[in-house]
């Protein structure tokens, strides 16, 4: 089954805080992952640098680390995120609000943008997602994680990760457990908080 970019938010099986996405691509595999102390970014493999004038989608910052806060999305709205929880907005409508104003996007498949955010000091964690029909944000309870994907699986869903850092969890999502399933995976990032977030990358 092909799922297209999947984001996963909430508490490994260690109730450990977490953040972690895949790229999957039919179209735009030739991708790979740029990390930095508190930022993913997704960015053409040398050599294909030219495929953004093709699609203006296909690079962007996926995570970012903000006022110890982990944001997670499948695009440029991950900064949109960012910068309304840097100036303190609060994390429901600073995802609510950002996904809302950059809507779906304007691709030949009406992409849809999806995002996740968590708070791992006075625990608090969102999930949403936009699409052509819906927008829609859910509250992720202590202990539990979920995912979503713009494809098929377009409302969250509960699933166990049992890994212990961010390499475990980058290597999870993107061919391990219930994820094995999901056809053309290309890179996975994976950002564990154990008293500060770690970023690891899979390409």
């Amino acid at each position: 089954m092909y799922l297209g970019r999947i984001l996963a938010i909430g508490m490994s099986k260690e109730n450990k805080p977490f953040i972690a996405y895949r790229v999957s691509s039919r179209s735009f595999p030739n991708r790979r992952v740029n990390v930095s102390k508190t930022t993913a970014s997704i960015i053409p493999k040398e050599g294909y640098e030219k495929d953004i004038f093709e699609n203006p989608y296909i690079a962007y910052n996926c995570l970012k680390i903000v006022d110890n806060i982990g944001v997670i999305t499948n695009g440029s709205h991950t900064d949109i995120i960012a910068d309304k929880i840097n100036s303190k907005m609060n994390l429901k409508d600073a995802l609510t609000l950002s996904l809302f104003a950059m809507d779906y996007e304007k691709d030949d498949f009406n992409t849809p943008r999806i995002a996740g955010v968590v708070n791992p000091d006075e625990y608090e964690a969102y999930i949403g997602i936009v699409t052509h029909e819906k927008i829609l944000v859910e509250k992720i309870d202590y202990g539990v994680a979920k995912f979503i994907s713009t494809y098929e699986q377009q409302t969250p869903k509960l699933v166990e990760f049992p890994v212990e850092n961010s390499k475990d969890l980058a290597e999870f999502i993107f061919n391990k457990g219930e994820f094995k399933n999901f056809t053309n995976p290309v890179s996975s990032i994976g950002s564990i908080y154990d008293d500060k977030w770690t970023i690891e990358s899979i390409d």
